[in-house]
């Protein structure tokens, strides 16, 4: 779904969050050689991959999803240094 297209203001909400929440990122190297990524405050949302730059890349589509989910089941977003996500009705 291209987003932009749709409503350019909601594509770049939703961009401004994944951003935000990416900048709080940790990463760790396991035993194995591979990575693990987690946003803090975004409970389950986690990726892992052979490379660091695999596991941000992961780690961003990640976000994305769980927060679109979470939206669109009506559950609640945790906001990110005062983004919020949410359905407003008109």
């Amino acid at each position: 779904m291209n987003l932009s297209r749709r409503n350019p203001r909601i594509y770049f909400v939703i961009r401004d969050y994944l951003d935000r929440a990416l900048r709080r990122a940790t990463y760790e190297k396991l035993s194995d050689g591979t990575y693990v990524g987690e946003v803090p405050g975004l409970r389950g949302v986690i990726a892992t991959a052979t490379t660091l730059e695999a596991c941000r890349d992961l780690l961003g589509e990640v976000v994305e999803e769980w927060a679109l989910v979470r939206v669109s089941r009506g559950l609640s977003v945790p906001a990110i240094d005062g983004v919020k996500l949410a359905v407003v009705s008109k």
